[in-house]
């Protein structure tokens, strides 16, 4: 097996977006640090607590999860046709890949009940028939997809979930795991067509993009903060339908930032963190437990959550950054590349390859 390629060669927007979405899945994830009992006592949430949780909600709650969604679909395609270019069987890894997910995944859960790394990893074998599809193949299958879900959110306003034969349809067309296949998808087919790594050249698109999202984000957002303020029991199904769409409109944003290179040089520390992802997300769990053990925190009310996040995102930015000045990958991602290649992993000098995805 050839080396892949280099980190120079890595796609450093991918690498920060995922060091963003990671702040932002981690603001939503303390809280789940904590199990909630019967009789415990809960945090009254008012005044500037009620407008953290507020802000969570519409900005933060399922778009993160969902953008990183993206970046693994992005990931595999990137992956799999690099692992092909090598001349190896790309879809034979890539489920070698999943498989090792799975694993570290299962031994993440009773550390933290709320871990995506199993689901991801049973999720993303879906996503293997659609390495040799074409992209128009791909965005009906997908598009079609995401019509029936964002559909099947909307019927639940009009729907009463007394008729349990129709509640359930739309429980399963709703779910988050249909949001993370879609997110995967969309991840896929902007990898396969170009616009991964190549965000110059198709600026004009992705820029139209933004512009026409901007104002439905900006109404699911309005729609979204009334709907908490009330206290409306439809929320968690607006917040449901706000998550793709916002997430596109923070992504297509977020390419184009980073478009600009004193911007993206800005971020480069934050592209450390997203470049260990894997060893950072478990890692969340733990020095979060930690703390919250630390300070005596029960249950964190939204402001601890926010700053309990931001010790934790700083503390794991440094040490990405110290960790990468002497290390070419994080420890999970070595293992998990050990996991994936076996022998081939290691070179003859004992050192292992790193490819610009993992």
């Amino acid at each position: 097996m050839q080396p892949s390629v280099s980190s120079k060669e890595r796609i450093v927007s991918l690498d920060i977006i995922r060091g963003m979405a990671l702040f932002g899945i981690l603001l939503i994830n303390i809280k789940g640090y904590r199990v909630v009992v019967e009789g415990m006592a809960l945090p009254d949430i008012a005044g500037f607590n009620e407008v953290i949780q507020t802000f969570t909600t519409v900005f933060i709650e399922k778009k993160f999860y969902s953008i990183f969604s993206f970046l693994f679909g992005a990931g595999f395609y990137l992956f799999a046709s690099r692992a092909e270019s090598r001349g190896d069987k790309p879809l034979r890894l890539f489920s070698r890949r999943l498989l090792a997910l799975l694993l570290i995944g299962v031994a993440h859960l009773p550390i933290f009940w709320g871990s995506i790394l199993f689901f991801y990893a049973l999720i993303g074998f879906l996503l293997l028939p659609f390495y040799r599809a074409s992209v128009k193949t791909t965005l009906w299958i997908g598009g079609g997809l995401l019509v029936l879900h964002l559909a099947a959110t909307g019927l639940q306003f009009a729907i009463p979930y007394s008729e349990l034969g129709i509640a359930q349809v739309l429980s399963f067309l709703t779910n988050d795991c249909i949001t993370i296949f879609l997110m995967f998808l969309s991840g896929c087919v902007a990898a396969k067509a170009g616009w991964i790594g190549k965000t110059g050249e198709h600026i004009r698109s992705i820029r139209k993009l933004f512009l026409l999202l901007l104002p439905i984000a900006a109404g699911l957002s309005v729609w979204m903060w009334i709907a908490e303020g009330n206290a409306d029991p439809l929320l968690s199904s607006i917040v449901a339908l706000s998550a793709i769409p916002m997430a596109y409109c923070y992504l297509s944003g977020l390419f184009l930032l980073l478009e600009h290179r004193s911007i993206a040089r800005l971020f480069s520390p934050v592209g450390k963190l997203g470049r260990m992802a894997l060893t950072n997300y478990v890692a969340q769990s733990l020095i979060g437990v930690a703390l919250l053990d630390m300070f005596g925190i029960n249950f964190p009310t939204p402001v601890e959550i926010v700053l309990v996040a931001i010790v934790i995102f700083v503390i794991q930015v440094v040490i990405s950054v110290v960790w990468l000045r002497f290390f070419r990958m994080g420890p999970l991602e070595k293992l998990w590349r050990i996991m994936t290649y076996g022998r081939r992993a290691i070179g003859r000098t004992g050192r292992t390859h790193v490819s610009a995805r993992d």
